[in-house]
């Protein structure tokens, strides 16, 4: 089951305000990346469903965590069906993304009390999200909806509506003041913020920098 509960969660994600996003078959080198993003900072980490047997990745970083580093909250991402989600809740997901809104996701999330942040693209698939009891959507693709502006025009009718977009979202001051000024709550970041190059050169003191140099931009733009 979860290590955290929903509210701690759905509050970390907010105070944070970035969420790194990655994949790596290597259960050692993403055990590494998972710890340098929280050395700097970003103790939220979405594992994404990508490739054969991630569930097998996540089920041994989510059990190394739990005993080692209790205050890493690690979720799921690119998670599109109820069986799948239900896999990851029963290896101890604290948090499910999705790049569409699923309603047997919703679901099964919601009876086990753990947050999902299904992908949106328009107010009515926001509408029907918040229908469905999430707290947080993810406009997704970010850059392709309408970026920034996408936002803006999602929180003028509906001011309640929590957004956090993955892609488009670049780790430098002018993107994220643009995102965070049209009322982001936070940020989905991958490969801009865990790059190639610091991967294939296992420079994880380099990740641990990059999360650092980024969170202090979202507490800057937010002051």
């Amino acid at each position: 089951m979860a290590i955290h509960t929903r509210l701690k969660v759905l509050i970390s994600m907010k105070k944070v305000g970035i969420i790194p996003v990655f994949y790596n078959a290597d259960y050692e080198i993403a055990k590494n990346v998972i710890s340098a993003c929280a050395d700097g900072g970003a103790t939220v980490v979405e594992f994404v469903n990508r490739g054969d047997r991630a569930i097998d990745v996540f089920s041994k970083l989510r059990a190394y965590f739990a005993e080692n580093r209790t205050e890493i909250i690690l979720g799921v991402g690119s998670i599109v069906d109820d069986i799948t989600a239900g896999m990851y809740i029963n290896a101890g997901a604290d948090f499910v993304v999705g790049p569409m809104l699923d309603e047997d996701v919703a679901k099964i999330c919601n009876k086990r009390k753990i947050p999902y942040s299904p992908g949106c693209g328009t107010v009515t698939e926001i509408q029907k999200a918040h229908e469905l009891g999430v707290d947080i959507c993810k406009a997704f693709p970010g850059s392709s909806i309408g970026g920034p502006s996408f936002v803006k025009s999602v929180k003028g009718p509906m001011p309640w509506t929590e957004i956090m977009p993955t892609g488009g979202v670049s780790p430098t001051e002018e993107s994220l003041k643009e995102w965070f000024e049209a009322g982001i709550v936070c940020a989905g970041m991958g490969s801009k913020l865990i790059t190639k190059e610091l991967l294939e050169t296992g420079n994880f003191a380099g990740i641990t920098e990059n999360v650092k140099k980024v969170i202090e931009l979202v507490k800057k733009i937010r002051r």
